[in-house]
């Protein structure tokens, strides 16, 4: 392993010597010139008062020099026995009379300057310009501390190499995602001992891609697939390759590869690789030079001009759809792992991980929280165990029980709790808004458990309602959403019965009932009168160009999609209404706790409703 630039000494350059040259004789031309200019230190005296001092016989030597005469008091005047003064612009002819009468001793030199000025004022520019330019070349290379790497590295890989054994996470931490360590483990075996795949002629993946949503643990586990092989990790995002400038991408690519080979065998990551992954396309205006040129560099080093080097590359993303397709063909990026949001097992191992790390009570019921944290990726439950963790420090706690696992999911789900100053019926609304969402998940068939319901505010809403699924679900049917959206639109029924009016806090409600039911027509084939089609809707690939990508259907089939959304949204609110009409005492009781207790779970919606859980 190579030293570090902060273990050696910096070496004195020979541009530090440059400098130093150019330092010294700056001062050794300042100081030449002080000496030789011949004037020392004498009084600036008047030229009148010096042709008076002549006729009183006061001078006894002068020194002319140009216009400069530069001269000796016979005796001290004022403490100085020299003087300097100017000639005047006009010829004096009574000067050197003057001198010649009073004995004075004259010495006239050259107005010339001396060798060694005339050869400093010649060289100096070009001495200037030397230095200046050797001082630049030191800092633009990388010498000044300014510019680690120099201001020219631009073009060179950005991307961090870490050594396998410096690696402190293997496989052991990571709970979960057990087929996508299962698809890595050949991998890992071929970068420990690639002849041994050689020898019988197998071919190992040149390029992994690593799918799925963000938190699943992508970087972690290259991260760790690198320290389980014991090869160096070189790390960097697809938009560290891009830059302003036309071609630096390819060369940082050029670069990278160029370093992986050196220290084979080699793991190389890229994070993000959408970012210069992306469909090319010969649309007007989304074409990118830059980009497309770092992606043939790496579609090129890819299928390199060997097939026996033992370089693996990982790249992650959660946007496969966009990718290029000459990326994702056999021979490059051939091998797809998807790492899916963990279920309920997955979720329990990962919680123990982490708990490790923190002071845990022993009546901690871990499997409770694993189980009403459907939807979490590993990045959240790490998240949950550590704002517990600061919670519990925040209020002097020295562990941290269930309450505060419990509140931390609150706040990671629905947010920080928050201070709200609602009126009286602005907090008499709310409360009937949340038992309507509360009753109308109570009675539906097919809808999950309701967990809790609050008017406490939390990050943007005034309250909430909370429903966990018995079991994690991969599938939705139709009676389920259908049960959903009337659900959404609860708390908007309750106030319409109760107010005999509406209000904005519906607002979010309809917009995922209306996404929701869309889906269900356009998409999954959940409507007759669109029968079993499906019609997407425009490509997000590049945005702020809809327009330009065609619709695979015609306005009357829209507008038919935008009846039958409208159909099933209004018969949804029938639905829900019905169940508020028919229950309306259950929605007073649940409103007025809401009111009295501002919290309440299922257990106490149960025993209001008086129905045995």
């Amino acid at each position: 392993m190579t030293d570090s630039p902060q273990d050696k000494p910096t070496p004195r350059v020979p541009q530090q010597r440059w400098a130093d040259v150019f330092i010294f004789s700056l001062l050794l031309f300042a100081l030449l010139t002080f000496f030789d200019s011949g004037d020392r230190d004498g009084a600036e005296i008047a030229y009148s008062e010096f042709k008076q001092l002549l006729r009183d016989d006061e001078i006894v030597s002068v020194n002319i020099r140009g216009d400069r005469i530069t001269g000796a008091f016979r005796a001290s005047i004022n403490d100085r026995t020299e003087f300097v003064t100017t000639f005047p612009p006009m010829e004096d002819t009574d000067l050197f009379p003057l001198l010649e009468q009073n004995d004075v001793v004259v010495r006239v030199s050259s107005a010339e300057q001396s060798v060694w000025t005339l050869v400093l004022v010649n060289l100096l520019p070009w001495m200037l310009l030397i230095g200046l330019f050797m001082m630049s070349s030191r800092v633009l290379r990388g010498g000044g501390k300014g510019f680690p790497g120099g201001v020219f590295s631009f073009t060179k890989s950005k991307a961090r190499m870490t050594r396998g054994e410096d690696i402190k996470v293997g496989y052991d931490d990571i709970a979960g995602l057990k087929h996508a360590k299962e698809d890595l483990a050949e991998v890992i075996d071929f970068l420990r001992n690639p002849d041994k795949y050689r020898k019988i002629g197998a071919r190992i993946p040149k390029g992994i891609l690593l799918i799925g949503p963000p938190g699943t643990g992508k970087t972690l586990l290259a991260r760790a697939t690198a320290a389980e092989a014991g090869v160096p990790f070189f790390s960097i995002t697809g938009s560290e390759f891009v830059e302003m400038f036309v071609g630096v991408g390819a060369s940082r690519v050029r670069d990278m590869y160029k370093q992986a080979r050196e220290v084979a065998p080699a793991l190389i990551f890229i994070d993000e690789i959408d970012s210069v992954g992306r469909a090319r396309s010969s649309v007007a205006g989304i074409s990118n030079d830059e980009r497309e040129q770092t992606l043939n560099q790496i579609l090129a080093e890819m299928d390199g001009f060997t097939g026996d080097e033992a370089i693996v590359v990982i790249a992650a993303t959660n946007r496969p759809d966009v990718l290029d397709t000459a990326l994702t063909r056999p021979g490059r990026f051939d091998r797809k792992v998807v790492l899916d949001l963990p279920q309920r097992e997955a979720r329990l191992e990962i919680l123990k991980v982490h708990a490790r790390k923190v002071t845990m009570d022993a009546s901690v019921d871990l499997e409770t929280i694993a189980a009403g944290t459907v939807g979490f990726s590993g990045a959240d439950l790490a998240n949950l165990i550590n704002e517990a963790a600061l919670l519990a420090a925040r209020e002097g706690k020295d562990k941290v029980d269930q309450s505060y696992l419990e509140r931390a999911r609150d706040k990671v789900v629905l947010g920080e709790q928050r201070e709200a100053l609602l009126t009286e019926e602005e907090r008499k609304r709310t409360a009937y808004h949340e038992a309507g969402h509360a009753l109308t998940a109570f009675h539906m068939p097919y809808a999950d458990e309701l967990r809790k319901v609050s008017i406490i505010p939390r990050g943007l809403a005034l309250g909430y309602t909370e429903q966990t699924p018995k079991e994690d679900k991969l599938n939705y049917g139709q009676h389920y959403l259908e049960d959903r959206i009337a659900i959404m639109l609860g708390g908007r029924c309750a106030e319409k019965l109760v107010f005999d009016e509406v209000s904005s806090g519906a607002a979010n409600d309809l917009r995922q009932a209306t996404e929701l039911a869309r889906h269900m027509v356009s998409e999954w084939g959940m409507n007759e009168g669109i029968g079993p089609l499906s019609f997407q809707n425009a490509d997000q690939s590049y945005p702020g160009h809809e327009l330009l990508i065609r619709k695979d259907y015609s306005e009357h089939t829209a507008e038919l999609i935008d009846a039958e959304v409208s159909k099933l949204v209004r018969s949804s609110e029938e639905r829900t209404m019905a169940v508020l009409k028919e229950h309306r005492d259950q929605l007073d009781l649940i409103a007025a706790a809401l009111q009295d207790r501002e919290s309440l779970t299922d257990s106490d919606i149960h025993e209001l409703l008086q129905v045995q859980k």
